[in-house]
């Protein structure tokens, strides 16, 4: 297990794109939310210049069944 790494909302956005997750809708001006072919879904804060929480981090990454070590490798 490795510490979660402070990242901004669009470095994660380039990761999900990676994975496969696409635009799905924007709740307001401050949330995406991102869908997967497979039907897995979250949602991402968009905060400029703010980094994403640990907490909230974590579970982005359970939402989309993504080990943290493997979000590692594709950051």
């Amino acid at each position: 297990m490795f510490k979660m790494p402070a990242l901004k909302d669009k470095d994660l956005l380039r990761v999900l794109r990676k994975l496969g997750f696409c635009e799905h809708r924007q709740r307001g001006t401050s949330h995406l939310i991102l869908k997967h072919p497979d039907g897995r879904r979250t949602v991402v804060p968009m905060h400029p210049g703010k980094d994403i929480p640990p907490g909230t981090l974590h579970a982005i990454i359970r939402d989309v069944n993504l080990a943290s070590e493997d979000l590692q490798k594709l950051l």
